[in-house]
């Protein structure tokens, strides 16, 4: 959350600044070094946060190679120097669309379970291809459906799952663990999330040679991933400005700093509160109809939910963006669920405060 909260300042200010610096100038290229070690902080953070289930679910087309490249650099960290670790490409690797943080999930669970069977050090190899239609035909159609997938393997040199307790390994809570070794939630874990996928994994194992488990995803169609990509493209051109009164509340000073600054500048009244308490005293002697409330989640005695049950009581008609660098999951349980309620995780750009807002705004009934 603190993280989060720093990468949001850090990354909305070198927006602020961009805006006043024009590419091919020295002062340009040194804010863009800046930002994107700052985006690359932030997907170490996503990284540490998929690794303790906390994330937000964002599923998003992905290119598997880049993120396995990204995530190298965490799984060589988490399975230690004794172990080497191969990663090998397939060639024009197709899309996917999942969660980025779930698929990296998936990845450092299978990693860390091929850590605990190489305890003398070994090789842990993730290889990835694709999978043709024809191809799948060599499997068993109840168990892999005909279709085109993307194959992602990951294999190790350990000790081998014994082939009475092979059928049980996605169970959860199931481990061969010693008690307070760890949760035996693991691999039910990434079962879990590549089933809702839409995908499909499978284990093979020697005991004494190693384990291979194969993750297959479902490819996602060219032109739909064409599409998407130029749907994020436009996103970047669009005129981002608007019209209307947004109270902005956070206790965070450079992240409200930076929000205020930005809606500003995107033609918006911002009016700005750092507590739930001042936000409502705000709210008491605004002479305008304020349209939107964007706050945090978490904050001292009025809290973020706590604020929203108040606004709706006195202006049912206002619209509400939750911002936070936790995971949605954990205040959704403790609002209306019939409630129109949006959220925008920390850390953001500019350009992804500016496209919620507006989106958000431009629904209005």
């Amino acid at each position: 959350h603190d993280f989060n909260n720093l990468l949001t300042a850090m990354i909305g200010f070198c927006d602020l600044l961009l805006l006043r610096h024009r590419p091919g100038e020295h002062s340009f290229a040194d804010i863009m070094q800046i930002k994107q070690n700052a985006n690359r902080a932030a997907n170490l953070v996503r990284q540490l946060l998929a690794f303790s289930r906390q994330q937000t679910l964002q599923p998003k087309v992905l290119n598997v190679t880049d993120v396995l490249a990204e995530l190298s650099h965490l799984l060589r960290r988490l399975i230690g120097e004794n172990i080497e670790l191969n990663l090998t490409h397939g060639r024009d690797l197709g899309p996917v669309r999942c969660d980025q943080g779930q698929f990296e999930q998936v990845i450092i669970n299978m990693a860390v379970n091929a850590r605990d069977a190489m305890t003398a050090g070994g090789t842990l190899t993730i290889r990835t291809s694709n999978v043709t239609e024809a191809q799948s035909a060599t499997y068993d159609e109840a168990l892999l459906p005909r279709g085109e997938w993307v194959l992602i393997e990951v294999s190790d040199t350990g000790v081998g799952i014994p082939k009475e307790i092979i059928g049980r390994i996605f169970e959860p809570f199931f481990s061969t663990k010693e008690v307070g070794s760890g949760t035996g939630l693991g691999l039910s874990t990434a079962y879990g999330i590549i089933k809702q996928t839409g995908g499909f994994i499978f284990v093979d194992s020697e005991p004494g040679q190693g384990t291979v488990f194969r993750v297959f995803l479902p490819r996602h169609a060219p032109g739909a991933a064409a599409g998407e990509a130029q749907a994020a493209r436009d996103a970047q051109k669009a005129d981002l400005s608007g019209a209307g009164t947004v109270l902005f509340v956070e206790d965070e000073d450079p992240v409200r700093t930076f929000g205020v600054r930005a809606l500003k500048n995107k033609g918006y009244t911002v009016l700005e509160a750092k507590t739930g308490e001042a936000a409502l005293e705000v709210m008491a002697s605004a002479n305008v109809r304020i349209d939107l409330l964007i706050t945090d989640v978490v904050m001292p005695k009025l809290d973020g939910p706590s604020l929203i049950k108040e606004v709706r009581l006195r202006a049912p008609e206002t619209k509400i963006i939750c911002i936070s660098g936790y995971a949605e999951e954990a205040f959704r349980k403790r609002l209306d669920q019939s409630q129109d309620i949006h959220f925008l995780p920390k850390p953001f750009s500019l350009n992804q405060l500016a496209s919620k807002v507006k989106d958000v705004l431009d629904a209005r009934a």
